[in-house]
């Protein structure tokens, strides 16, 4: 169901509270699976936990040496299954995106709990292992959409449930990001069809976040442009979901651009507000009064994470459910294909969504 709007008055947006980080009674040993860019990220982020005891995995000797000169002397796993093996209590998927599947299922499998990096996987009938898999052994699945902590997109889904810009009737995200391809460690995006899109289902699963509705149908167009010495098929794409009722979602993504950028408009029939995600800025226009405010956030990329890792330990000891457990991960991943047909037909796809509970 649609959120529909309230009344609150506005907060800064530093206003965000976030939990504390709790120092876990247990402490675990968590294996980093794959060390690109994002897989370093979360090893570094987890080994300065103290309830946590680090491994990491990869099955490329530069990218563990990379990671051990990042990350100092901590045991290592050039083998997956042998990692398995150990017994760790969890591990950290950050895989390219067509491992994620069977990795988090044989994790599952072999009695270690799962956070696993988005996409959750490649198809829905993945998704539905996964999850069946997970309700099987008892295991906790999360996916890593760890946008859910940032603290812009925290104020302005919080400005929509409480009805501050009234009703929404158009969302807009874009993202530009050429570095992306330049940080990709197994360059999979120029063999993958639709990898802007699978990068990039964060957006998606941020759509359905924040306006609490999944689209009724989809429509995908998108080309390969620009003769970059990096790329991918498509390179430049345009998104639209369409609703039920008076509703629309647009996404534009593209890996030319660089620097980044993030951004995020959503207009409602009270006010308007405009997120600058990489910059930290916060347009908010009201229609009534016909004025318009700018907040800051201080946050950065690793707070996100941050918080991300602590809501997972949180799970596993009981204190809450996944942030992005695995029905609700798998809408995206849904999403993608009805978008990628969209794309090869060249038309409107209607949405028809699995019942995985």
């Amino acid at each position: 169901m649609l959120i529909r709007p309230g009344n609150d008055t506005p907060a800064a947006i530093n206003d965000v509270v976030f939990p504390g980080h709790r120092v876990s009674p247990v402490r675990r040993r968590i294996v980093v699976v794959g060390l690109g860019s994002i897989g370093r990220r979360h090893a570094r982020l987890l080994a300065a936990r103290p309830d946590v005891v680090l491994e990491i995995c990869d099955p490329a000797a530069d990218a563990l040496a990379k990671a051990r000169a990042e990350l100092g002397n901590v045991p290592v796993h050039a083998d997956f299954a042998a990692a398995l093996r150990s017994q760790p209590h969890a591990v950290v998927i950050a895989t390219p995106h067509t491992l994620h599947a069977r990795q988090a299922t044989a994790a599952m499998q072999a009695g270690a709990d799962v956070l696993c990096e988005k996409p959750m996987c490649m198809t829905g009938d993945e998704a539905r292992t996964m999850i069946t898999w997970a309700r099987q052994t008892g295991r906790t699945l999360a996916v890593g959409f760890q946008l859910h902590f940032h603290r812009g997109l925290l104020r302005v889904r919080k400005l929509i449930q409480t009805g501050v810009i009234g009703q929404v009737a158009h969302l807009h995200v874009r993202v530009g990001s050429y570095i992306t391809l330049r940080n990709s460690a197994s360059r999979y995006q120029q063999s993958l069809r639709g990898a802007l899109l699978l990068d990039y289902v964060h957006q998606p699963d941020l759509i359905t976040w924040l306006l609490g509705e999944l689209p009724a149908g989809v429509t995908l167009t998108g080309f390969q442009a620009g003769g970059m010495p990096l790329t991918s098929e498509p390179n430049v794409m345009a998104l639209t979901l369409d609703y039920q009722q008076p509703l629309l979602a647009t996404v534009h993504l593209n890996y030319l651009q660089m620097p980044q950028r993030h951004e995020w408009e959503i207009v409602g029939d009270k006010g308007w507000l405009l997120l600058d995600a990489d910059r930290g800025t916060l347009r908010i226009g009201l229609r009534e009064t016909e004025t318009e405010r700018l907040e800051t956030v201080a946050a950065d990329r690793d707070e996100a994470y941050r918080h991300e890792h602590q809501a997972f330990m949180d799970c596993l000891d009981g204190q809450r459910g996944p942030e992005s457990a695995g029905p609700a991960a798998a809408r995206s991943v849904e999403l993608y294909a009805m978008a990628m047909t969209s794309l090869a037909e060249g038309r409107r796809v209607a949405c028809h969504w699995c019942k995985f509970d």
